[in-house]
């Protein structure tokens, strides 16, 4: 067995490489080893809209009931909600069936601990390694002991009331469309927005378990650029399928992303005395962000790509933000991952308090360009002894000279080397990044 767990749970293509079987395994083994370590009895499970989802919930529930542990079934709820709610529950766990961003024919399985934390490496490695010996072992409970699936028709509302009370500030005036990505914010995010009085156009918001993400959410912007465009809006939000993540549309139709919104709300943070003077991004925030927060006064630190390792960093650092550019934002003293309506809500706060268009507020960063290019191959490890692609990046940095950079890395979840320049000459970087991808296919492809 290959290792199950990437960056973001365990994720594969439904009922072929995430199977049930595998769910019902993973159910066990967690349920067996979170109830031993955490002493308590009961785990809260969510999901997506995807149309594989109630398949491995079912499973996944039947693998945790088996181990005695009881199953709160909250359904189709954001995963951040999860996050919220398995503190709020005391239960020994959370688990949030999705894929987040990725298109509706994969599906993931997601852990976390009682304290709303992403299960630490050595945890997922124990779970990792109980399924790969098999799980029939294990202690089978019977009897009373025997764990209960419990509907949680609440869990929605809980977490409603859990954001609604993150704000001070009434969106009276404000006019906002809503992308949700026919994902698991379709019911919850339009409703939080509009009962603290904006009004909402909300799209992209009849899932049908085929359509989550398709050409729509965060990483599809066109049709919620048009809708801001059409209904003359105050700006956009666009949400993934799990809820997790955001990325704006200004009043023109521009896009907003991570680093963009990480700047405006770290600023804003930093002049009430509420930033602690740091934040925390990854090595593909943009240069631009460094510079604003440097000249306000505020340490950037800097952590590889996956929102698990800037929580991580934001533990070991004591920042209360932290965030990656594709909108995975952490607002660490209010939920303790990624949380796209949270970080929604800040930003529409930052809007009515300043009485500024998104499109000036986001004048405090300069954007310096960057080119990304996906580059297949078959073996994504050792990449790095590789002597010619290491000449090309050489060659490339030389190019760029103090004026910009160049950055390689391997994908979390597919078979790619993603390969980024940054600098100030666009057609530059498109030329370099042309240049790494020819060799790295010529050697891996």
């Amino acid at each position: 067995m290959g290792k199950l767990f990437g960056t973001d749970g365990v994720r594969g293509v439904a009922n072929s490489e995430l199977t049930p079987e595998l769910a019902f395994r993973l159910g066990r083994a967690a349920g067996a080893l979170l109830k031993n370590t955490q002493k308590r009895t009961a785990m809260l499970l969510g999901t997506d809209t995807r149309i594989s989802s109630s398949l491995l919930e079912g499973a996944l529930a039947a693998g945790v009931c088996s181990a005695g542990v009881d199953i709160y079934a909250a359904g189709v709820i954001p995963t951040p909600a999860v996050a919220y709610l398995t503190r709020e529950m005391k239960t020994c766990a959370g688990v949030v069936i999705s894929a987040s961003h990725n298109s509706f024919e994969d599906n993931g399985i997601k852990f976390f601990n009682a304290d709303g934390y992403k299960l630490p490496d050595e945890i997922e490695e124990k779970i990792e390694t109980l399924v790969s010996r098999g799980t029939d072992k294990l202690p089978r409970p019977t009897g009373s002991a025997v764990g209960r699936i419990i509907p949680f028709p609440n869990a929605l509302n809980r977490y409603v009331q859990f954001l609604k009370e993150k704000v001070d500030t009434s969106f009276t005036g404000l006019r906002v469309v809503v992308d949700c990505a026919h994902g698991a914010v379709c019911e919850v995010a339009p409703r939080v927005y509009r009962e603290l009085g904006a009004q909402v156009i909300s799209i992209n918001d009849l899932p049908t378990g085929v359509n989550i993400n398709k050409n729509c959410g965060s990483t599809h912007l066109e049709s919620l650029q048009e809708a801001v465009l059409k209904y003359n809006a105050n700006l956009g939000i666009a949400h993934d399928g799990d809820g997790d993540r955001v990325i704006a549309v200004d009043e023109k139709g521009q896009e907003v992303n991570g680093d963009q919104i990480l700047v405006v709300c770290g600023l804003a943070l930093q002049a009430k005395g509420q930033l602690r003077e740091k934040v925390v991004v990854t090595v593909m925030s943009n240069l631009g962000l460094k510079k604003a927060f440097k000249q306000a006064g505020i340490q950037v630190y800097e952590t590889k790509v996956g929102d698990r390792y800037v929580l991580e960093k934001m533990l070991g650092t004591g920042a209360v933000l932290g965030g990656e550019q594709s909108g995975h934002i952490i607002f660490l003293e209010q939920n303790t991952t990624g949380d796209g309506i949270l970080t929604a809500l800040h930003l529409l706060s930052i809007l009515k308090e300043t009485k500024q268009p998104l499109s000036e507020l986001v004048k405090q960063m300069t954007v310096y360009p960057q080119v990304l290019l996906n580059v297949k191959v078959k073996n994504k490890k050792d990449w790095t002894e590789n002597k010619a692609i290491k000449q090309a990046m050489l060659e490339a940095e030389k190019a760029l000279g103090q004026k910009g950079r160049i950055l390689v890395r391997p994908s979390g979840t597919e078979p790619l080397l993603r390969v980024m320049a940054e600098g100030e000459d666009k057609a530059q970087l498109e030329e370099i990044t042309e240049q790494i991808g020819k060799v790295i296919a010529q050697e891996l492809g």
